[in-house]
C-alpha cells in the first residue's frame, strides 16, 4: 500500500501537467491566429494634395446665391458651369439656402453656412483671377463677402484675406489677382476689374 503523501504529490503532479498542456495549446493557438492575421491592402485610395484654397463666404443663412469664378494662367475658368478642370477644382457650388435642408428619419436637417472654395492641385506660373458673381439677390442691401487665399504647402501660409460687397443680381467684381512666378511663390496681387464672364454669357445657368 502507497503512502498517503505519495499519493497526494502524484495528484498534484498530474494536475500540474494538465495547466501547463493546456497552457501550452492556449500559446500555439495564438500564435497560429497571430501569424494568419494580414493587413488588408489598401486599394481604392487616392492621394490627395493641394497646393492652395480659395474660400468664398457670406453671411450664414443668407438666401443669396453667390458664385466664385477662377481663372488660371492658361485662360481656364473654374466656376458653376465647369467645376473640374486641369488643376482646378470647385469644390462645392452654394446656391444661398437652396438645396441646404435634408430630411434623415423625420428630422429637418438645415446646412447653415454659406460657402464656396476651390482647390488648386498644382500651381502654374502667371495670373490667377479671383472674381466674385451675385448670382441671385433677394435684398437691396449690399451683400459682404469675405474671400480668402491660403497657400497649404510646405506649411500653411495666408496670402490674401478680404470684404467685397456685392449689389445685386448680376454684380461681377475683381476680388483679387495675383502673380505667380516659376517656383510657385506669389510675387504680386492687385485688385484692377476684370470681367471673367464677358464671354461666357451664354452659358450662366
Amino acid at each position: 500500500m502507497r503512502h498517503p503523501s505519495l499519493k497526494r504529490f502524484q495528484q498534484d503532479d498530474v494536475f500540474t501537467d494538465l495547466l501547463f498542456n493546456a497552457l501550452l495549446g492556449f500559446v500555439f493557438m495564438f500564435a497560429i491566429a497571430f501569424l494568419l492575421i494580414s493587413v488588408p491592402e489598401k486599394k481604392g485610395e487616392i492621394a490627395s494634395k493641394a497646393e492652395m484654397l480659395i474660400t468664398v463666404r457670406w453671411a450664414d443663412n443668407h438666401p443669396d446665391d453667390v458664385d466664385a469664378i477662377v481663372e488660371d494662367p492658361a485662360g481656364t475658368l473654374i466656376w458653376y458651369y465647369n467645376r473640374d478642370s486641369g488643376l482646378m477644382h470647385l469644390d462645392r457650388d452654394d446656391r444661398g439656402v437652396f438645396a441646404d435642408e435634408i430630411k434623415s428619419e423625420g428630422t429637418r436637417i438645415i446646412n447653415p453656412i454659406n460657402q464656396e472654395t476651390v482647390t488648386l492641385r498644382g500651381l502654374q506660373s502667371g495670373e490667377y483671377v479671383i472674381n466674385l458673381l451675385h448670382y441671385k439677390a433677394h435684398y437691396r442691401a449690399p451683400l459682404p463677402v469675405t474671400v480668402k487665399v491660403e497657400r497649404l504647402n510646405p506649411k500653411v501660409e495666408l496670402i490674401y484675406y478680404g470684404d467685397h460687397y456685392l449689389n445685386g443680381t448680376g454684380d461681377e467684381i475683381t476680388a483679387l489677382r495675383m502673380n505667380l512666378d516659376t517656383t510657385g511663390q506669389v510675387v504680386e496681387v492687385n485688385q484692377l476689374p476684370k470681367s471673367l464672364l464677358l464671354n461666357h454669357r451664354g452659358k450662366l445657368r
